[in-house]
């Protein structure tokens, strides 16, 4: 199986994610169906490590099969890359940690919730660290076997690998858009954390972490935000292009209502149309030429500059915002009955605005601080 498989599989879900968008809403949850069929397309085994039972594919991979799948359900999309960029990260750890994980094979499914605020105590013992804490936004919580949280340690940012048996959910996730997300909070007291499950941030943001040594692929020697960023970014890529095509096909068969003709005659819906595309393609192209960059980096040893990794991020949040730009544009454009929970372009345009307001998608920020380096100031954000 190779990259255009697993995408062509996930473009084959898309009608099925289209019919099951209003149930994952109604649930609050990706479906289990859905999971069903992620699972039966290989699409979470691509980007695993081979020694791990998967196909040690590159990473980009995520982001191009979240698009695909955004086209049918934002949610199903968010969640696909909260769980599948959480196993990349997992192939970070120690060996050990990894064999614990893997243990239940290739499907085995982890939400992340990466806020070092979340912790309220975080202490150091004989074999490794006592946490407890609330973290929310926990994407696709009630699928996954196994949490990754933050907390600030003796030594800095430490980012914990924690089974399910060791946390609990609280359900807070009552939201206008990515209702099928399921992003909730997570609930840990007292819980002893081994030193093994126990990962320096600054170690993965500077991609040195011991899973580099472990697997020695492009994968891991690739900055974390640079690639997470991106499968947060995907999502809205494939909701972006979900609402062109939705947009498309419903203004090709309906009639004006002062009019009586075909709102496909008329001017404004045209060039919304073409603008609202062209977004898109805008936006996919910036994300693949970026993905293109930091892969060939990863394969050839180079590490990223400080402005490059900003310069990436910066990249990322604009896509966002091309992305959100264009579902505005057609939303605007598509009369009263685009109001009605039957059409699918309101669900689009909840859900994109409800994922461009995730912190690390932030174009005010991201923008601010590639400013900053480009003028020569240190950056005062870390998540790059």
């Amino acid at each position: 199986m190779d990259r255009e498989e697993c995408v062509q599989r996930a473009a084959g879900l898309v009608s099925a994610l289209q019919e099951r968008a209003p149930q994952a809403e109604a649930l609050r949850c990706v479906p289990q169906e859905t999971i069903d069929d992620l699972c039966q397309a290989d699409l979470f085994r691509g980007p695993l490590p081979e020694r791990f039972g998967g196909c040690d594919l590159d990473v980009d991979l995520i982001p191009h099969v979240a698009a695909e799948l955004g086209r049918g359900c934002g949610s199903t999309a968010w969640c696909y890359s909260i769980w599948t960029m959480s196993n990349w990260v997992v192939g970070m750890y120690p060996e050990q940690a990894q064999e614990e994980y893997w243990a239940t094979g290739v499907n085995t499914l982890c939400t992340n919730t990466l806020n070092p605020a979340g912790a309220t105590s975080v202490t150091a013992v004989d074999g490794g660290y006592r946490l407890s804490g609330q973290w929310d936004f926990a994407s696709g919580c009630d699928a996954a076997t196994w949490v990754l949280v933050m907390g600030v340690g003796p030594t800095g940012v430490l980012v914990f690998l924690v089974p399910r048996s060791d946390f609990r959910i609280h359900d807070t996730w009552f939201a206008s858009g990515l209702r099928g997300t399921g992003s909730k909070d997570i609930l840990i007291h007292d819980v002893f954390v081994p030193a093994h499950r126990a990962l320096s941030a600054t170690d993965m943001q500077e991609a040195r972490a011991p899973g580099r040594l472990l697997h020695e692929t492009a994968n891991y020697r690739i900055p974390p935000f640079s690639a997470t960023g991106y499968a947060l970014a995907a999502p809205l890529v494939g909701m972006a292009q979900g609402a062109v095509e939705t947009f498309h096909a419903t203004m090709q068969h309906r009639a004006s209502a002062p009019r009586g003709g075909p709102m496909a005659q008329l001017t404004g819906v045209q060039v919304r149309l073409a603008e609202a595309s062209m977004e898109v393609e805008a936006a996919r192209l910036i994300m693949q030429h970026d993905l293109h960059v930091i892969l060939e980096r990863a394969q050839h040893h180079v590490t990223a500059t400080l402005e490059e990794r900003l310069r990436v991020r910066r990249n990322q949040a604009y896509v966002v915002t091309l992305c959100v730009q264009a579902v505005n544009r057609l939303f605007a454009g598509s009369g009263g009955r685009a109001l009605f929970e039957a059409s699918p372009l309101q669900r689009f345009h909840r859900d994109i605005h409800a994922a461009s307001h995730h912190a690390a998608l932030s174009w005010d920020t991201l923008a601010e601080q590639y400013g900053r380096v480009l003028l020569g100031l240190e950056p005062t954000y870390l998540r790059f």
